[in-house]
């Protein structure tokens, strides 16, 4: 990829301007136009790998989501050949847009892109193919969509046609739909669940935020972009922290093949001016997960994205992911949608929250514990709140961070017996330093954790209830990655075999750390805990205030689904 120098004064941090976004844009376009077929109306990007759609569903994925690339970009050249695909696409090559078909999704993307591009695609295009194209989009307004963000497709293709003239009814009925579903899963302070449940991942940004926020910026009401533009700008003040010193995001949660997508929120917020971010902040944040990528092996030797996270990785995929499934990652091109003398492409590059300081956040919605540090730029994630166990190494694990990938040894569990389960995760609550959760492993047995953090240090503290005497329990900390330090000491209840007590429960107490400082103080040094009773655990910080929690049974009862634990 031919991009243009670094500029060192206008970002410091990452070398990148609006130049090399504009570079990238082209390069991607340009890399996937070979693989065009039926006139234009596919894209059949090369490879085995087929999602559980279909090749013809794959085909149109590659037109939509590059689609949409174009229209960020907003080339009238390459605009044109997305033309000649749309009227090929809609004269009897795509698939019907049915219920809780993957061709849903698309016409999102191929609706938003028209919107966006009007005057540049669809008001030049000729009557009949407009027609057609209404018809086909159409469909989406009444297919169901899955209980989850894909609510947001109708209500996406529903704001284009009604903005057209078409079915304005049932456009405007769609949208309504959509927007009334979704509002069952915001739990506040800016975060959603993905549907039921509590799966909190990156489709807070990339889709539930999204599609609102830039359905009420393209409609001009004021009065739903003060609603969903709010809740971005909260959400941002916690998303922001999510990105490593390095630029990586943090690996957690589905669908991570959409890479730099993680980036579109940092910059709809700039686009809306809904975001507690300044303008350099912003860009540092989103040039930094771009760079990361493209450094490390994003694209293959053609420029086309691979599925992965760095280079190829099937370990990271979904069934739904196909060949262009990476495309997704469009969306971070959101930001070229601001003039090149904005604020945000003409401030100097400012770090983000992870390069500052030192900082432990509590993150009350998913139950979350933000853990980072300045000097090696690496977030820890400590999970006491969401749950996916159908996406999963990827939403269950205690901890997650940017650096490291789950192992398939289980780093970051309890294991009791030979059962590392983790579901029905109950969070216990989160403040100052300091997070904690109930889950099961199996019938009848529950683990209830609690993690209290400084600086990189972790004190980790499980209490097994339920488990038979003598039942091995293990407890596992970091995966080993490169460059990073993982650390692993008991100091309450041997990690490889279980202390049960007369109330049936054991108490394991581990000190943990993941550090990629060459020669950190033995973890003894910075850190001492006590457990007074049996129950009580006092933890006193070289450099900290002390704090102490209390493991108890509610209402004095010994189930092992009553215990929780509280700061004292």
């Amino acid at each position: 990829m031919d991009l243009p120098p670094d500029d060192p004064t206008l970002s410091p941090y990452t070398g990148y301007t609006r130049a090399h976004w504009e570079a990238v844009a082209d390069s991607l376009l340009s890399a996937v136009a070979p693989y065009a077929t039926d006139g234009g109306a596919l894209y059949h990007l090369p490879g085995e790998h087929t999602s559980w759609s279909g090749r013809l569903s794959d085909g149109l994925e590659g037109y939509a989501r590059t689609l949409l690339l174009a229209a960020f970009r907003r080339d009238e050249k390459v605009l044109e050949r997305y033309a000649d695909g749309l009227a090929a696409g809609t004269a009897g090559v795509w698939p019907r847009v049915e219920h809780r078909s993957q061709p849903l999704v698309e016409a999102a993307s191929i609706a938003l892109a028209l919107r966006l591009t009007r005057p540049l695609l669809w008001d030049r295009l000729d009557d009949g193919v407009r027609q057609r194209a209404a018809q086909w989009l159409g469909d989406a307004l009444t297919a169901e969509p899955w209980p989850c963000n894909w609510e947001l497709f109708p209500v996406t293709v529903g704001g284009f046609l009604q903005e057209i003239g078409y079915e304005r009814e049932a456009s405007g009925a769609a949208i309504d739909r959509g927007l009334e579903r979704i509002e069952q899963w915001y739990v506040g302070d800016g975060w959603y669940t993905d549907g039921p449940g509590r799966a909190f991942d990156y489709y807070n940004g990339w889709a539930m935020h999204l599609y609102p926020v830039l359905h009420a910026w393209l409609a001009d009401d004021s009065r739903l972009l003060d609603l969903y533009g709010g809740r971005l700008e909260a959400h941002l003040a916690d998303y922001a922290r999510l990105f490593g010193g390095d630029g990586a995001p943090m690996l957690q949660g589905r669908s991570l093949t959409y890479r730099f997508a993680t980036t579109s929120p940092l910059w709809l917020g700039a686009l809306t001016g809904r975001t507690p971010l300044s303008p350099g902040e912003t860009r540092r944040l989103a040039s930094g997960a771009l760079r990361y990528f493209l450094d490390r092996g994003a694209l293959d030797e053609d420029g086309l994205l691979t599925l992965g996270w760095h280079g190829p990785d099937e370990a990271l995929l979904q069934g739904y992911s196909g060949p262009a499934s990476p495309y997704w990652a469009s969306k971070a091109f959101l930001g070229l949608l601001l003039p090149p003398d904005h604020e945000v492409w003409t401030a100097p590059e400012e770090v983000g929250p992870t390069e500052r300081a030192d900082a432990v956040t509590p993150v009350g919605p998913p139950n979350w514990l933000l853990q980072s540090t300045r000097s090696d730029g690496l977030v820890r994630l400590h999970n006491h709140g969401s749950e996916d166990a159908r996406y999963d190494p990827y939403y269950t694990r205690l901890a997650y961070s940017t650096v490291t990938w789950p192992s398939e040894s289980y780093d970051n569990s309890v294991i009791v017996g030979d059962d590392a389960g983790r579901t029905d995760i109950e969070p216990l609550g989160a403040g100052e330093g300091w997070v904690a959760s109930r889950h099961t492993v199996a019938a009848g047995i529950h683990v209830t954790s609690l993690v209290v953090a400084r600086g990189a240090v972790e004190v980790r503290a499980h209490l097994v209830a339920g488990a038979a005497p003598g039942t091995p329990v293990r407890v596992t900390g970091w995966a080993a990655s490169d460059h990073v330090r993982s650390e692993l000491l008991p100091v309450h209840g041997p990690l490889g075999s279980t202390e049960v007590t007369g109330d049936g429960a054991g108490l394991f107490v581990a000190l943990a750390r993941l550090t990629a400082e060459p020669d950190p103080l033995p973890l003894k040094e910075l850190v001492s805990v006590k457990v007074e009773g049996a129950y009580e655990l006092s933890v006193s910080w070289a450099s900290g205030p002390a704090a102490r929690f209390l493991f108890s049974a509610s209402d004095g009862r010994s189930a092992a689904s009553s215990w929780s634990v509280r700061p004292l």
